[in-house]
């Protein structure tokens, strides 16, 4: 199959296709972390090119539900998140046969429509916590591979906090974002098996 994997440049799920023998390609605005197929560009100008199916991870900058409060408390323009979601809408209605459209929690649900499915990476192997929502179109809702234990970690205040977030919340703030963005290999292999 040809498949794009809008908006990635690590090339987790990417390369995860291309090992199943898949000719697949990333798409970004950024240079890709490891060699492979990628166009670094907007993704938009490459939706007309004959893909059986496109997976996409959109920004959530302006999407997530966690970050909605910075619009209503004006400290973030309202456009930010209109823009977004013209966005997503624009990669919903590519003309692709097969679509999955990736985020967290986020306004897509309440704006344009609710989430086919809602997974966590401890389904699929990685013991973390990051709820992640799926936009599907002619595609099965994925079946969990290999349900495993989040970890936590407790705070010197004893709160319970997961694992992951808790490291990627020690790292600088210009490192956290890309860190927290990244895919989950448990989850893009479980892709390939059910999608490929």
């Amino acid at each position: 199959m040809k498949i794009l994997i809008a908006c990635e440049y690590s090339g987790i799920v990417r390369d995860v296709f291309t090992a199943k023998g898949h000719n697949a390609w990333s798409c970004d605005l950024l240079p890709t972390e490891s060699k492979g197929n990628h166009i670094q560009d907007d993704v938009i100008k490459h939706l007309n090119k004959g893909w059986d199916l496109m997976i996409a991870h959109p920004p959530c900058t302006h999407l997530s539900v966690s970050g909605a409060r910075w619009f209503s408390s004006g400290h973030k323009p309202i456009h930010l998140r209109e823009e977004a979601l013209g966005f997503v809408k624009k990669l919903m209605e590519a003309p692709v046969n097969k679509i999955a459209i990736e985020n967290p929690l986020s306004v897509i649900s309440s704006h344009i429509r609710k989430a086919d499915q809602t997974i966590q990476p401890y389904h699929f192997g990685e013991p973390v916590i990051k709820t992640t929502c799926l936009w599907l179109k002619n595609l099965p809702k994925l079946k969990y591979t290999n349900i495993v234990e989040p970890q936590y970690v407790k705070s010197g205040t004893g709160r319970k906090w997961s694992k992951w977030f808790w490291e990627t919340s020690l790292l600088p703030i210009k490192e956290r974002g890309k860190a927290r963005s990244k895919f989950w290999k448990g989850i893009a292999k479980a892709m390939a098996d059910q999608w490929g």
